[in-house]
């Protein structure tokens, strides 16, 4: 079993959450519970998911958990895109923000290689 709290790809996307919260309370009333929703929920999926796995007995069980973060950040990127491409972002914060997701997922891949015996 692996602490999540010391795990700094948790932390990281603990911190994307608090962005990504506070870049949807400027969305408009009416994608309130669209995209602000969907942004939100797949946001906190990634340390969610993080932490369930690490909490599993086995480094397999880990690994499937981070796939499952590793889809969500996905998930999280290509919402970030709409909501650049509806204008409710600027190009400034979304390369802000792209740039967190993309640290993420090269964190989450590191660390599947390593649970998978390639790093």
């Amino acid at each position: 079993m692996h602490n999540f709290r010391e795990l700094k790809v948790w932390q990281k996307s603990m911190s994307l959450v608090k962005e990504v919260y506070l870049l949807t309370s400027k969305f408009p009333d009416s994608e309130k519970f669209n995209l602000c929703h969907q942004l939100q929920s797949c946001a906190v999926s990634i340390p969610s998911n993080i932490a369930e796995g690490s909490g599993r007995s086995s480094d397999v069980d880990f690994a499937r958990f981070l796939d499952m973060s590793m889809g969500s950040s996905h998930e999280v990127e290509t919402q970030l895109i709409l909501s650049f491409d509806l204008g409710f972002l600027t190009q400034e914060k979304l390369d802000e923000c792209l740039e967190k997701v993309w640290e993420i997922q090269k964190m989450i891949t590191g660390l599947l290689n390593k649970l998978r015996g390639k790093g």
